[in-house]
């Protein structure tokens, strides 16, 4: 492991914003925030707003700027991902964003049911050949309900035609209605951007840079609902997705999101 790496998880075993729980120490320990994110780690009774596979956890860290009123919380299974997000964080105290390190798939072992008022899901793999894989799926659905507030809000950002179409389908055929819906977040006029925060990744830079378009989503959850979700019978046709281009830097006058 190189020398970089190790300094980035030296410093996150030291941020009060960064809270590390792979599967071994939650077997050995548990969760002392589960059911408690507002009153024992926050200590302030807003909305908790969570962000699956964060990154850089840049998203999560403009989302916390610019808005005071709500808690939110990062989660990715990679330490060295989540360390230029934290160090913002941690040098600028914001009290009102944390991050997890951990699998998504252990959502319900942090999170008491209802606990969780919104689900952020920025730019994820669309995993094309697994959908059980895929962080929206019937599946993903089912786990996300454990945690959601009764019809807690869902957002989805994606740059891959196949995920977009995919998540239209499953919204359909599970009888869930859209509240937001764009193929084109900064091509329609500014209907949609103007209704969700304006912030871009460097990821989703990097893809309108290569003449990319941005593709969002809202739905509730019906948390309530009595039976199991369901899968399209048909999957879109895959695109020419890549999670990152090899030897990508920064356009000029951009800078990396490192802390």
């Amino acid at each position: 492991m190189g020398q970089n790496k190790l300094k980035k998880f030296a410093d996150l075993d030291t941020y009060k914003c960064v809270l590390q729980y792979p599967y071994a120490r939650l077997e050995a320990e548990g969760f002392p925030y589960r059911g408690a994110w507002r009153e024992k780690f926050f200590q302030a009774h807003l909305p908790v707003v969570v962000e699956l596979g964060c990154g850089r956890g840049e998203y999560t860290v403009e989302l916390a700027r610019k808005d005071k009123d709500r808690l939110y919380i990062g989660i990715d299974r990679k330490g060295a991902r989540i360390w230029g997000g934290a160090t913002i964080a941690e040098r600028e105290g914001q009290t009102n964003v944390a991050f997890l390190r951990t699998d998504i798939n252990l959502l319900e072992h942090f999170f008491a049911p209802q606990e969780v008022d919104e689900l952020w899901i920025t730019f994820p793999d669309p995993q094309m050949s697994k959908t059980r894989a895929r962080l929206v799926s019937s599946m993903a659905f089912t786990l996300y309900k454990k945690i959601l507030r009764p019809n807690g809000r869902i957002h989805l950002k994606t740059d891959s035609p196949f995920l977009y179409a995919y998540t239209k389908s499953l919204l359909e055929v599970n009888e869930i209605s859209t509240l937001l819906d764009t193929a084109d977040l900064y091509g329609d006029n500014g209907v949609v951007l103007q209704q969700i925060p304006n912030i871009q990744t460097q990821f989703e830079r990097q893809w309108l840079s290569r003449g990319k378009s941005i593709k969002y989503l809202s739905w509730y959850l019906p948390t309530d609902r009595p039976s199991a979700f369901v899968e399209p019978k048909e999957e879109p046709e895959h695109d020419d997705y890549h999670s990152a281009p090899r030897g990508y830097q920064p356009t000029k006058g951009e800078k990396r999101y490192d802390g």
